[in-house]
């Protein structure tokens, strides 16, 4: 059975709490938008296409509710400022109930649409890479980031599907550990061959010959092609270029800001410093010392080799093609 990052029931959504991985499968059930609100905060759901889609139903629960929309809206809004889809979606659902449309009807649309694209863009991913490729990957950008199948980590996905046999380099990506934790998970479920390295061994792996290719996600994409993603993907993209290995970058429309022109505008999240103090709930670093948790980072156009969409594949500097009816 396919990984699901959460359910819809209509009068309520389950979600797996992704923090309890991979030791404990706990859903929570979630009634109201506040609590929706506070579970994307807490990262208890993470990855920009999941969190869009779990702020389009949270959206409905509180509409269903009885409250004020625009109060709905922003409390779900002020959750989390860098992942793009949380914005997309969200003024979709409200666009809907303006139009005296059904916001619910529109968020089970958000979730369709997005595990469509995650399979469309896993087939022209998987048509860029040769057979036998050794992946390396950062965070998680699997089922458990996405309405399903995933995004950078679904094009892994479709490798295999293909008989392309992929073997992945997972990053643990800290401070909360999405790779070690949670695209280790998936894989073990896949029975996709990897090994998981420490952020810190990536280059070195490179300098031997070991990576054919670098494929990320995306949690805003700029107008320029600037991709926002999770902490160390700038990093990954300067040790490719260094390395000369493909850098990819795989994401969905719905992650495109046309109002964002360049990615030094884009809103950094700045995390609490006792995520980067505390690992696994244990003490790594002295009560005293002050911490810098920069939960994004910010990889220029000219690093990226090319951006996967659903629409097709794109230079960054072309990327708002993607937007536009008659791209491919």
């Amino acid at each position: 059975m396919e990984v699901k990052a959460f359910v819809w029931k209509g009068d309520r959504l389950l979600l797996l709490d992704q923090r309890k991985l991979p030791k404990t499968e706990l859903w929570l059930e979630l009634r109201t938008d506040e609590e929706v609100a506070k579970a994307i905060k807490d990262m208890a759901v993470r990855g920009a296409p999941a969190i869009g889609c779990v702020a389009a139903y949270g959206f409905v629960l509180g509409v269903k509710a009885g409250k004020d929309p625009r109060e709905v809206y922003e409390t779900l809004k002020n959750t989390r400022p860098t992942a793009y889809n949380l914005f997309w979606a969200l003024g979709r659902v409200m666009k809907a109930l303006e139009e005296g449309k059904d916001p619910e009807q529109e968020a089970i649309r958000i979730e369709k649409e997005d595990y469509e694209a995650n399979r469309r863009m896993g087939k022209l991913g998987s048509e860029l890479i040769p057979p036998r490729p050794r992946v390396l990957t950062h965070c998680n950008t699997g089922a458990l980031a996405t309405a399903g199948w995933g995004t950078a980590l679904g094009v892994i996905r479709s490798l295999k599907e293909e008989g392309k046999e992929p073997f992945v380099w997972v990053d643990e990506t800290r401070p909360y550990l999405q790779g070690s934790r949670l695209t280790a998970w998936e894989l073990l479920k896949e029975g996709i061959p990897h090994k998981i390295v420490t952020d810190s061994t990536a280059g070195f792996l490179m300098k031997r010959g070991a990576v054919d290719a670098v494929i990320v996600g995306a949690d805003r994409i700029s107008a320029r092609g600037d991709v926002a993603n999770k902490i160390g993907t700038y990093s990954l993209a300067l040790l490719a270029r260094a390395h000369n290995i493909p850098f990819y970058v795989v994401a969905p429309t719905s992650t495109i800001d046309p109002s964002t022109e360049r990615g030094e505008d884009i809103p950094i999240e700045e995390r609490p410093e006792e995520e980067v103090k505390l690992c696994g709930g244990c003490e790594v670093a002295p009560k005293d010392s002050p911490a810098l948790h920069l939960a994004f980072d910010v990889t220029p156009a000219e690093l990226i080799t090319a951006i996967i969409t659903e629409r097709g594949v794109f230079k960054p500097s072309e990327i708002l093609r993607a937007l536009s009816r008659n791209s491919p």
